[in-house]
């Protein structure tokens, strides 16, 4: 099978998932994004990262934990049907990057290591966990949408993991660049991300707010002293572009 053209005339290079689907990487969707950045206990955060990462500062004794509720439209060349996913990543840099509190943010808001990533297919799982190493796993999301935005409320194995409700922010026409951070087979990798569309973001928002289930990764989630205001909400509308995974380093 020959490798066919992506977004800035990368070449793609094809995958066969265990489910049978073939994919090509980097992968382009479509996608539509609600999500907020809330801090959180910053050694508790640090406990969480793999070897090589190091969580940025939301403050000066205070981490990040940024929550994504998304709804996929399209997934590559539509080689699998689109489906939802849930996402709680750490903001972070590899060792030994500077960061400073807020400025750091306000650029790496939307990039880090992944933790948490639920999604609505037995293909979307297999096309996180054999490409990047992530840590998808397969639960039931319900997108409401709103007036104002979007209530999304994750369950996995009959019990409430997390509800995230979001206003829209005002939202411009823009690309913007960032990393996911994964571990697979022992390495750390990192993924190259592409947003280009309609994306929005508004600092220290009391219109995005989350309420925790009793699902033990909720209790996981509780134990991060999640803030209550959030330090911005967020939605992007248009093409994400991931990138093949590059080795940081082994964990």
């Amino acid at each position: 099978m020959g490798t066919t053209p992506q977004a800035g005339g990368t070449v793609a290079e094809p995958i066969t998932l265990s489910t049978g689907e073939t994919v090509s990487v980097p992968l382009s969707t479509e996608a539509t994004v609600y999500g907020a950045i809330f801090s959180a206990d910053r050694p508790a955060v640090d406990d969480l990262l793999p070897r090589g990462l190091e969580p940025i500062r939301a403050t000066p004794r205070r981490a990040a934990v940024t929550v994504l509720a998304v709804e996929y439209h399209r997934i590559g060349d539509e080689v699998m049907t689109p489906y939802d996913e849930f996402s709680v990543m750490f903001p972070a840099v590899e060792a030994g990057e500077r960061s400073w509190p807020f400025a750091s943010l306000a650029t790496h808001g939307a990039s880090g290591y992944v933790w948490y990533l639920p999604v609505t297919t037995e293909p979307a799982k297999a096309l996180g966990v054999d490409v990047w190493g992530y840590p998808k796993e397969v639960a039931e999301i319900d997108h409401d949408d709103h007036v104002a935005g979007r209530r999304t409320t994750v369950t996995a194995d009959g019990q409430e993991v997390i509800t995230l409700d979001v206003e829209a922010p005002p939202a411009v026409d823009q690309r913007q660049e960032g990393v996911s951070y994964t571990v697979k087979d022992g390495t750390l990798l990192r993924e190259q991300l592409t947003l280009d569309g309609r994306l929005g973001a508004w600092p220290y928002s009391g219109q995005a707010t989350w309420e925790l289930g009793d699902h033990p990764r909720a209790d996981r989630l509780r134990d991060l002293d999640l803030g209550e205001r959030a330090l911005a909400r967020l939605r992007f509308d248009g093409e994400f572009v991931i990138g093949a995974g590059e080795p940081v380093g082994t964990v």
